[in-house]
């Protein structure tokens, strides 16, 4: 006599339960895109699931794509990457003892203060952004603007950026330099 084999259709109803629940997902972010549920306006912040699926995807996509970088002996030159700093980042990113540009604080994301966050990157993750820039951010990609080295210079001046006093940030040399590129 053969014994019949009893399924209990567990493994099946399973399978269709992740699958319906997968297209129920792409339907509600399907109507959020084509209907404008979501305020993409500047002055109205992210919900907290959004600003974490942003940033967390920004900070692995450099870490991704800064492996590839070869940093160099000696990184740049930080007094001319000052000028150059002062000149197109300062605005939104600030400085020791100076304040973003008032226009900037209304973008969202807000720009971090390099002051205190440039510690949290690595020389070959700074060089990417400023070279490549971050979609919908208004972080600028500066590679088509200017070589290499300039833009290891800003890194270099970046990298020195927590531990510097508002007079030594005052000191450094000013838009004067930066007029020239």
């Amino acid at each position: 006599m053969e014994k019949k084999k009893h399924s209990s259709g567990w493994g099946t109803g399973f399978a269709v339960g992740i699958v319906a629940t997968v297209l129920a997902a792409i339907a509600a972010a399907m109507i959020v895109v084509y209907t404008g549920a979501y305020n993409v306006a500047a002055n109205d912040d992210h919900t907290s699931m959004v600003r974490w699926a942003f940033e967390t995807t920004m900070y692995n996509s450099v870490q991704a794509r800064a492996d590839d970088i070869e940093v160099p002996q000696d990184i740049g030159d930080a007094s001319a990457g000052a000028a150059d700093y002062k000149a197109m980042c300062q605005h939104c990113h600030a400085g020791p003892g100076v304040k973003r540009a008032a226009w900037a604080n209304g973008m969202l994301p807000l720009p971090p203060h390099l002051t205190k966050h440039a510690s949290e990157w690595e020389p070959d993750e700074i060089f990417w952004l400023v070279k490549n820039g971050v979609k919908m951010s208004a972080m600028p990609a500066f590679g088509a603007h200017g070589d290499d080295q300039k833009l290891w210079n800003i890194v270099a001046f970046v990298k020195q950026l927590p531990g510097m006093t508002a007079e030594e940030y005052a000191a450094v040399e000013g838009s004067s330099h930066a007029a020239k590129h």
